[in-house]
């Protein structure tokens, strides 16, 4: 039987650091040894067990550009228009030369993502099957489970599947909902994504506020990740509705514009919903990106600079106008700008998701229901909280959806490649202008939007053959 990256669990010692049971410390069992009815027989079992899968989140992989969810964020980001990556780390991403079938991206991407879903299959179904674990702590944990499980099966539709309005229609990535070790075939977009929307509505019915901290599930999270997906798809109603309650719908208690200059690095800061949380002695380190790459100041990487047109796109007076010209660089360099918005420490959290994604989210939404009044205040909510300066927005119609799209690429440069993400959704391509040191001119429907299913893959699944990338 061949071989598939869709690994069992080896629930370790480090997965088991945090929030253990009496169980574990009276009983001590080997750490290869440790059976589902110790795991699952108490909500504290489960708690490490979630503990041990987030930490995943930011873990250690490949190598520098293949290491936890934060460098598939930050590969997005440099195949933006905004950022300028040097001949690096994810120099190749910048460069639109990483999406070949034996090449990291794609790689690492694939075996990331199923590596934790099928640690969630396992999950749940060490849940479902407990007989142990009150009914709340099931539906509460399993609802965790089934969150981040959708959230994963999006980031592969992003990378490995065609835009979910494009008429290309790619085989898409196999779907697991059980733990195994038999590679399956190809699914239709409309499968897939009828697999993500089942997982986070079942998972927004089953959770409540409650959390352990910002880098664990709850209700409003999962309701973040609904709402990401609705705007992907054009699902405007319930784009609009979810966003809003994910924030819980006042902008003002959200917002902190003093918090901008601060380095990105705190998970407690107001803005955050949803982050990946490091300590000096257990971090990411190097990998800990887009600290890493865009800190010129610290013992870093040096790596990323900023394109000067979208530099200009900033008023003197915006919070967010973070930029300089460090090294002293000639008018037009691509070396000209670098920005202080990330602040690199080895303790430095990671920012996943932010509450001003979902009140622009709210906005667009409202903007594609009709409602350009309602749409026009929460923009500025946005943009008068970040430029105290700035004019109340007068735009309509195509301009204003414009101000959206401009708005949300000032807000997440260098976070989550929402630049690529908009393109991608929208149809809309890429043209990058000004001091570029790579220009690229994607089209709407450019292959280059889509990652070629990893060579290993194909070899390891007797039901994925050659012919899936003939025509990506």
């Amino acid at each position: 039987m061949k071989k598939t990256y869709i690994l069992l669990v080896l629930l370790s010692a480090s997965l088991l650091q945090t929030g253990c049971s009496s169980d574990f410390l009276d009983e001590p069992k080997p750490t290869n040894n440790v059976t589902p009815d110790v795991i699952f027989s108490n909500r504290a079992g489960v708690d490490a067990f979630i503990a041990g899968i987030l930490r995943l989140n930011r873990g250690q992989f490949l190598n520098n550009e293949a290491a936890g969810l934060q460098s598939v964020y930050f590969a997005r980001s440099v195949r933006g228009e905004s950022l300028i990556q040097k001949q690096i780390w994810f120099g190749d991403d910048y460069d639109f030369q990483n999406r070949e079938a034996t090449y990291t991206r794609p790689n690492f991407t694939w075996r990331f993502s199923y590596k934790i879903i099928d640690q969630l299959n396992n999950l749940i179904k060490g849940i479902e099957s407990s007989s142990q674990l009150s009914e709340q702590d099931k539906r509460e944990t399993k609802s965790q489970a089934l969150a981040l499980r959708g959230f994963y099966y999006f980031q592969l539709a992003l990378e490995f599947g065609d835009a979910y309005q494009s008429p290309k229609n790619l085989q898409f990535p196999p779907i697991y909902t059980e733990p195994t070790s038999e590679g399956k075939g190809m699914s239709t977009k409309a499968e897939f994504f009828g697999q993500i929307l089942s997982d986070l509505e079942t998972a927004v019915a089953g959770l409540s506020e409650e959390r352990i901290d910002k880098s664990y599930i709850n209700k409003q999270v999962a309701q973040a990740f609904l709402a990401q997906v609705y705007q992907y798809t054009g699902d405007w109603n319930n784009a609009k509705t979810t966003a809003h309650e994910a924030y819980g719908g006042n902008t003002s208690a959200v917002l902190d514009a003093a918090s901008y200059s601060k380095g990105f690095n705190d998970f407690n800061a107001r803005e955050w919903l949803w982050a990946l949380p490091q300590t000096a002695d257990q971090s990411a380190y190097y990998m800990s990106h887009p600290h890493a790459m865009m800190d010129h100041v610290a013992v870093a990487y040096h790596g990323t600079f900023i394109n000067d047109d979208f530099v200009n796109l900033f008023s003197g007076t915006d919070v967010r106008n973070l930029f300089s010209n460090l090294y002293n660089a000639p008018v037009g360099d691509w070396q000209e700008f670098v920005t202080s918005k990330f602040k690199f420490t080895f303790d430095a959290d990671i920012p996943v998701i932010r509450y001003p994604e979902l009140i622009l989210i709210e906005a667009e939404a409202e903007y594609h229901l009709g409602n350009e009044s309602r749409a026009r205040e929460l923009l500025d909510a946005i943009r008068l909280n970040r430029d105290n300066q700035a004019q109340a927005s007068t735009a309509s119609g195509n301009a204003l959806f414009e101000l959206i799209l401009t708005e949300r690429r000032k807000e997440f440069y260098g976070e989550n490649g929402i630049e690529w993400f908009d393109a991608k959704r929208l149809l809309r391509g890429i043209t990058r202008t000004g001091n570029h040191r790579t220009h690229i001119n994607l089209t709407a429907d450019d292959k280059r939007f889509e990652l070629k299913i990893p060579q290993e893959e194909i070899d390891a699944n007797p039901n994925i053959t050659n012919s899936v990338n003939s025509n990506r």
